[in-house]
């Protein structure tokens, strides 16, 4: 096979891939984006367009169940088309793939090559019949479900976070192993939806690295839901049951295993790297122990010419830190700059309903530093916007620096929250005093007007 010789190889389409090889090619680069399934990855095809859509079909449906509460009139009980919830999930899943391969085909010096990459050295991929060599190799693979041996190994039929995805009948009862993002999400939308659901969780409690305020809001928001939990759980096995229930969970709790009975299970207790089939041995490119590529804070790897953008460099696992990825190595290659993704503050948000939304350090973290800390606390019950709708479930807090007023973290879970803490986000990147918006005037009546109100009522840690 004759090599063909490109300035630039990206492979995967996710949100950092595309956007990369579009300036690329756009800066003269000879480009070759490689993908060996659906373009967009993760966000576009199994993770926050499908998700977040069947969120809100779900907001819907309880809504819906408590129109009484407004005065309002639905004439019977709330019904759910599934079959309807989930044409309209991949409806928006299928504008938003179609729309990035019209982007891509369009770019001028940029082709797009269907196929699995595999290295066989550093500077060359071997995708089917095709060698491609360049001088500049980024990879952007992303990750997949783990799936355990106690789940492979069971001969039981489980779903996992993408074949969930594919359900044309509503579970009568879904049983979900894996308290985590993931795990959350999913049981709060199948519930709302009709489903029964019961959570698995290894850890006594939810969401370890969120101060345990937070995770009592989130828990009790969806047992306020119908979702049971069965917390301090280990030892996961799965077992045939009855026609009814055909799936059966078994675990450790304390002394004693228990068995409880289900009719479909997800397992979701993680996601690992799509490094393994990569060739990465022949090109010298560095892992880390669970796989996931070493990256400095430009994203180079171990080896010259190649970088590791998104969840594959295990520097962060969302959508939005992928796409500054691609912001940074193309400021850095191709705009003279020097940015680094070492500057980057933690920023995320769990779509249950009422949101959670946290930058910055948690309280937990913010004593572990030390120095003296400010805390600015409100309520829920507090803010007018959330009275009017109903919706007082949570608090937002805010953890300043006294020595210099700047912000060093908060955590919202609260109506509105992944929305109302991108002022904030805002002040922690501008990395200013807070007493800059604490005197601000906001607009009422908004969750956000509040957030002045906290900032002038800080008090220490």
């Amino acid at each position: 096979m004759t090599p063909e010789h490109w300035d630039a190889l990206v492979v995967g389409a996710g949100q950092a891939g595309p956007a990369l090889a579009v300036r690329l090619a756009q800066a003269g680069h000879r480009t070759a984006l490689i993908e060996r399934d659906r373009l967009g990855g993760t966000c576009v095809n199994t993770g926050c367009t499908p998700t977040k859509t069947l969120v809100a079909s779900a907001r819907v449906a309880a809504l819906a169940r408590r129109a009484a509460d407004f005065g309002v009139g639905i004439g019977g009980e709330v019904s759910i088309d599934f079959a309807r919830v989930m044409e309209r999930m991949r409806g928006v899943v299928g504008r938003s793939s179609n729309g990035l391969e019209e982007w891509l085909t369009q770019t001028k010096g940029l082709e797009l090559v269907r196929g699995h990459a595999r290295f066989s050295a550093p500077d060359t991929l071997v995708v089917g019949e095709r060698v491609l060599k360049a001088s500049k190799i980024f990879l952007n693979v992303g990750c997949r479900p783990v799936v355990p041996d106690w789940a492979r190994d069971s001969g039981v039929a489980f779903l996992t976070s993408d074949t969930l995805l594919s359900l044309e009948v509503l579970p009568a009862h879904l049983a979900i192993v894996g308290g985590g993002a993931i795990g959350l999400e999913f049981a709060q939308i199948f519930r709302r939806l009709g489903s029964q659901v019961t959570l698995f969780e290894m850890g006594d409690r939810l969401l370890p690295r969120e101060d345990m305020e937070a995770a009592v809001e989130v828990r009790a928001a969806l047992e306020g839901d119908g979702v049971r939990f069965e917390l301090g759980s280990s030892c996961f096995g799965l077992e045939r049951g009855e026609k009814d229930e055909p799936v059966v969970v078994s675990f450790a709790c304390g002394p004693l295993r228990e068995h409880r009975a289900a009719t479909h299970v997800l397992v979701a207790v993680g996601r690992q790297p799509n490094t393994e089939d990569l060739g990465l041995d022949l090109a010298g490119v560095a892992t880390d122990k669970r796989g996931f590529i070493r990256v400095d804070g430009q994203l180079r790897t171990s080896v010259a010419g190649i970088w590791a953008l998104g969840d594959v460099n295990g520097r962060g696992a969302f959508t939005h830190t992928s796409w500054n990825d691609h912001e940074v190595v193309a400021a850095n290659l191709l705009d003279g700059e020097a940015r680094s993704i070492d500057e980057r503050v933690a920023r995320y948000a769990l779509y249950v309903d009422p949101p959670l939304a946290r930058i910055g350090d948690s309280e937990h973290q913010a004593r572990e530093r030390g120095g003296r800390v400010l805390v600015g606390r409100m309520p829920m019950e507090n803010v007018g916007r959330a009275r009017e709708r109903s919706e007082t479930r949570g608090f937002m807090k805010v953890l300043v620096d006294a020595d210099s007023m700047r912000l060093l973290g908060a955590t919202f879970v609260c109506i509105e929250a992944d929305e109302v803490i991108h002022s904030l986000i805002a002040i922690m990147n501008a990395g200013v005093d807070v007493r800059s918006i604490a005197t601000s005037v906001p607009i009422h009546p908004t969750v956000s007007e509040l957030i002045p109100t906290m900032l002038q009522r800080l008090q220490p840690l």
